[in-house]
């Protein structure tokens, strides 16, 4: 028998993305979406669905303190309500959309910021405050019935994502110098999200999820393989001890060269090399662009 999912969110990138996905197997899934946007989602049955994964949501940070009330209402309170809707009406698998941001900021050059499965999550802000809440009061909706999956993803890129991981594809056109500062980040694939995704639905897992690919990666790494793909040089420049420690300090700086990394093997995901996945982004936008 096909299971029927339903992805909130219609139109985000993951859930576009996983739409598209999945729909490889139309004797296996029969796949929906429904716009969070306004309240008519509301009237809209659950029962019949096998599984609601719930991506709606702000993604960015922002700290603006204007859109602190939104980012509450929408990632903490919207999700709750779609769980509670989910399980009073029968669904048997809710899966929640968290993020890699509930353990709060990077750490700056010369630390590492090291997530295991006993990392307590410590939000640096209201945006993975809103996050963390509606992840632990999902948690609390399991029972025999009502399996709930929640996902921490660290960054996650691929063909068409928004956010940090284009701004560096868009510098990496001008960077024939860049700092050789080696930090350490996770990043997931969409490539293999999709698959850790799918994965789940099929098996029914329930609990905490940290899906990462293996390996680590630098920003500097990113910036070469970019560039070396594309047929450029990069020369990279040591940066002095004591002037790194200078630059630790300013903010936007550990934001391009923080630390944040999982140490949690069993949800690395070996699927194909960063710079593998690299080309396939590259080739596509080309494509895009042409």
């Amino acid at each position: 028998m096909r299971k029927k999912i339903l992805i909130t969110g219609a139109g985000s990138y993951i859930g576009t993305c996983f739409e598209k996905y999945m729909r490889q197997w139309p004797d296996e899934y029969i796949i929906d979406t429904i716009d969070m946007k306004d309240g008519s989602w509301r009237e809209k049955s659950f029962s019949g669905y096998d599984v609601i994964f719930h991506v709606a949501g702000i993604a960015h940070v922002s700290a603006d303190v204007r859109f602190k009330e939104l980012y509450y209402k929408v990632n903490r309170d919207l999700a709750i309500e779609t769980a509670q809707k989910a399980k009073l009406e029968n669904v048997k698998q809710f899966i929640f959309m968290s993020s890699i941001i509930v353990y709060g900021a990077d750490e700056p050059i010369g630390r590492d910021k090291v997530i295991t499965m006993e990392t307590e999550p410590s939000p640096a802000d209201f945006y993975g405050d809103s996050k963390l809440q509606a992840d632990i009061a999902i948690q609390k909706l399991a029972d025999e019935k009502f399996t709930v999956s929640i996902l921490r993803p660290p960054m996650i890129y691929g063909p068409g994502c928004k956010g940090n991981f284009p701004k560096l594809l868009k510098f990496a056109k001008y960077a024939l110098l860049f700092p050789d500062i080696r930090n350490k980040r996770s990043m997931l694939s969409i490539f293999s999200f999709n698959q850790f995704v799918r994965s789940i639905i099929d098996t029914e897992n329930s609990g905490v999820f940290f899906p990462h690919d293996t390996g680590l990666i630098s920003t500097t790494q990113i910036i070469f393989d970019i560039r070396e793909i594309k047929g450029k040089r990069t020369f990279l420049i040591k940066i002095p001890g004591f002037l790194t420690l200078l630059l630790s300090k300013i903010k936007i700086f550990n934001k391009i060269f923080g630390n944040k990394f999982y140490k949690i093997t069993a949800n690395e995901l070996n699927v194909a090399s960063f710079k593998d996945n690299l080309r396939i982004i590259l080739s596509e936008r080309a494509e895009h662009e042409r």
